[in-house]
C-alpha cells in the first residue's frame, strides 16, 4: 500500500517508516470516508478490515480496558432535541453545551477552540447528513472520561463549507482520552450509522430518551454474541 501511495510512509535508509502520528490520522480519514459513502455503503469486510486493524495493538495483561459501548458513552442529558442551531457558528458551542452536561468535560474553552479547528482543518459533516466532530487529538487533561454528545436538528444546517452542498442534521461529539479508544468509537459508532433505518428513525426520535433507546437496541443487535 505504501509503495502505491495508498499509506502515508516514507523511505530511510531502504526501510519503510510509518510515523504513528499519519497512520491514525489515515485511519480516522478512512472511517469518515467509508461511513460517508452514501452510492457505496461500507461493507462489512471493509469495516472488518479496519477493525482489526484498530485492535491490533496488544494490551497488556494488567492493563483493563472496557469494550467500547456508544449507548454507554452517550447519555440522554448530552442528546439535544430539539437541537436549536439555525447556523454553522451556533452549532460549536450549542454542542459544547451538551457535552458540559455530562459533567466529564472539565474545559468547555478549549474543547471548543480545538473542535473548531480541526473542522477548519477538514470537515467531518458527511454525504449522510451526519457531522462527527472531534479534536484532531485526544484531549485526556481535560476529560474525566470518555463521552460522546448528540445534537438532531429538525431543519437541517449547511455546516459544510465546500465538502458536501447537502444539509447536515445530526452532530455527533465525540470525546476521547486516547488514539486508540477514538479510532474504536468511530470504527463501532459506523456501523450504527449505516444499519438500514438507523438514521431515518434517529431523526424521527421525539426526544433524548427515544434516540438513546434507539442507538442501544442498534448496538445490541449489532453486537449480539
Amino acid at each position: 500500500m505504501a509503495d502505491r501511495d495508498k499509506l502515508p510512509g516514507r523511505k530511510v535508509s531502504g526501510e519503510w517508516v510509518f510515523p504513528r502520528a499519519e497512520i491514525l490520522e489515515w485511519l480516522a480519514t478512512e472511517i469518515d470516508r467509508l461511513l460517508g459513502s452514501s452510492e457505496t455503503p461500507p461493507s462489512d469486510e471493509e469495516l472488518g478490515r479496519l477493525r482489526r486493524i484498530l485492535t491490533a495493538v496488544p494490551v497488556t495483561p494488567t492493563s483493563e480496558v472496557p469494550p467500547i459501548c456508544i449507548a454507554d458513552m452517550l447519555i440522554p442529558d448530552a442528546i439535544g432535541i430539539p437541537f436549536v442551531s439555525r447556523t454553522r457558528v451556533s452549532v460549536f458551542p450549542e454542542m459544547i453545551n451538551l457535552a458540559m452536561r455530562t459533567g466529564f468535560l472539565w474545559d468547555s474553552d478549549a474543547m471548543l477552540e480545538a473542535v473548531k479547528a480541526r473542522e477548519e482543518l477538514y470537515s467531518t459533516a458527511l454525504e449522510n447528513g451526519v457531522a462527527l466532530l472531534h479534536p484532531r487529538h485526544p484531549m485526556a487533561n481535560i476529560l474525566a472520561q470518555p463521552f460522546l454528545a448528540l445534537g438532531v436538528s429538525s431543519t437541517g444546517i449547511h455546516f459544510a463549507q465546500t465538502k458536501y452542498g447537502q444539509p447536515t442534521d445530526i452532530f455527533f461529539l465525540i470525546a476521547s482520552v486516547d488514539d486508540r479508544s477514538h479510532l474504536q468509537t468511530l470504527a463501532r459508532l459506523s456501523r450504527i450509522l449505516t444499519y438500514p433505518e438507523f438514521l431515518e428513525n434517529l431523526r424521527a426520535a421525539e426526544d433524548a430518551i427515544a434516540a438513546h433507546q434507539l442507538i442501544a437496541e442498534t448496538e445490541a443487535e449489532l453486537y449480539a454474541e
